[in-house]
C-alpha cells in the first residue's frame, strides 16, 4: 500500500473535528454499574502445558451484563510475590487461542492476562467465549462492526468494550497479580481496546501500549479506506442509507478519540503510515487528544503490522521503565 492519508507533518499536529456525543460519560458510567452489580467472583484454574517456564490458568470473569469471558493468565514459572500484569486484547475475529500464543509478555517476567474476544475467534485464532446479546439487533453486514449499530445500547462493540474495562477491574482478584501494576496493551481491535479500558477505568492502568489501534477517528476512517473492517461500515450504509447518521452517532460512542480524552497513564502508541487497515490519521488523531505523558512510534514503511517485533520490544521497555 503506497502513502494515503494526511503527510506526517499534518498528521503530527491533526484532530479530530467531531464532538463526542452528548451524554457519553453516563452512557458508560451506567453499562459499567450494571455490569458490576451482575458480576460473580472469577475463577482461575491451572492447566497442564507443554510450556516448562510458564504456568497458565483458566480464567472466567464476569463482562458486559455479568455474562462469563474467557481469558489465560500466563505467569513465569516458579515466580514469587505479585508480579506486574498485562492485560492483552486482541485483533479483529482472533480469540484467545492456545497459551503458548501468548509468551512474550511472560518471558519479560509479567503476569499476562490474555481476554477472549467474545463472539469472535472464527477468523484467524480460535476463541471460547459466545456472545449471546447477537439477537434482536437488527440488519448488520457480515463482520462485526454492524452488528446493532443502529443504537449505542444494542451494538457488538459496547459489550466487547465493557468486557475489558472489567477485565481490568478484576484482575486484581487472579493469582500472584500486583493490581497496582496493570499495563493495557494490544494491537488493531486490541490496540482500540486498550484506548477504551484505559479511559474508562483510568484509575486502575499504569500504563497503555496501543499498536496500530483501530476505532479511531471512525468517521474519517470509513471515508479514507476501503478495506474491511471500515467497509463494513460503507456496506451496511450502502444498503441502509437512511440510518447514516444513527449509525455514525453509534460509532461516536466507541471511538477510541473521546477514550483518549479520558486516559491519564503513560502511553505509547505505533502507526504505520501505509496502513489501509488502520489509517494513519485516526491513530494520529487519538494520540494527538491524549494529554499524559505520550509517546508514538511511527513506521514509514509499514501497513497494518505497525512495526511488528521492532515495536514489541519497545513496548516491553517502555512498560518496565513504568511498573518495574
Amino acid at each position: 500500500m503506497a502513502l494515503f492519508d494526511h503527510p506526517l507533518p499534518t498528521l503530527r499536529t491533526y484532530r479530530p473535528e467531531q464532538p463526542e456525543p452528548a451524554g457519553f460519560d453516563a452512557f458508560w458510567s451506567g453499562t459499567l454499574d450494571a455490569a458490576r452489580r451482575a458480576a460473580t467472583p472469577p475463577t482461575a484454574t491451572e492447566v497442564r502445558t507443554p510450556l516448562r517456564g510458564i504456568t497458565t490458568h483458566d480464567v472466567t470473569f464476569s463482562g458486559y451484563a455479568g455474562q462469563p469471558v474467557r481469558a489465560w493468565l500466563n505467569r513465569p514459572a516458579g515466580a514469587t510475590g505479585p508480579l506486574p500484569v498485562a492485560v492483552e486484547f486482541i485483533g479483529y475475529g482472533g480469540g484467545r487461542g492456545l497459551p503458548v500464543d501468548w509468551l512474550v509478555w511472560a518471558s519479560a517476567g509479567y503476569a499476562h492476562l490474555v481476554m477472549d474476544t467474545r463472539g469472535q475467534g472464527g477468523g484467524w485464532r480460535g476463541g471460547d467465549t459466545p456472545d449471546p446479546d447477537e439477537y434482536g439487533a437488527g440488519p448488520s453486514t457480515p463482520g462485526f462492526l454492524t452488528r446493532g449499530v443502529q443504537s449505542p445500547d444494542t451494538f457488538y462493540y459496547r459489550r466487547l468494550i465493557t468486557d475489558a474495562a472489567r477485565a481490568v477491574e478484576t484482575v486484581a482478584d487472579l493469582p500472584g497479580v500486583d493490581a497496582s501494576r496493570i499495563v493495557v496493551t494490544g494491537k488493531s481491535q486490541g490496540g482500540a481496546l486498550s484506548l477504551a479500558a484505559a479511559g474508562l477505568v483510568p484509575d486502575l492502568v499504569s500504563a497503555v501500549v496501543s499498536a496500530v489501534p483501530f476505532l479511531c477517528d471512525i468517521r474519517r476512517a470509513v471515508t479514507v479506506t476501503d478495506v474491511n473492517p471500515y467497509a463494513e461500515v460503507v456496506r451496511f450504509l450502502r444498503a441502509n442509507p437512511y440510518a447514516a447518521e444513527r449509525t455514525l452517532n453509534t460509532l461516536d460512542h466507541v471511538d477510541g478519540v473521546n477514550f483518549a480524552r479520558r486516559i491519564t497513564a503513560p502511553a505509547l502508541l505505533s502507526v504505520g503510515l501505509m496502513d489501509d487497515v488502520c489509517p494513519p490519521s485516526g491513530v494520529f488523531g487519538a494520540f494527538n487528544t491524549l494529554t499524559g505523558p505520550k509517546r508514538i512510534e511511527v513506521y514509514e514503511w509499514d501497513g497494518h503490522d505497525g512495526g511488528r517485533t521492532y515495536f514489541d520490544t519497545e513496548a516491553l521497555e517502555f512498560a518496565t521503565g513504568i511498573v518495574g
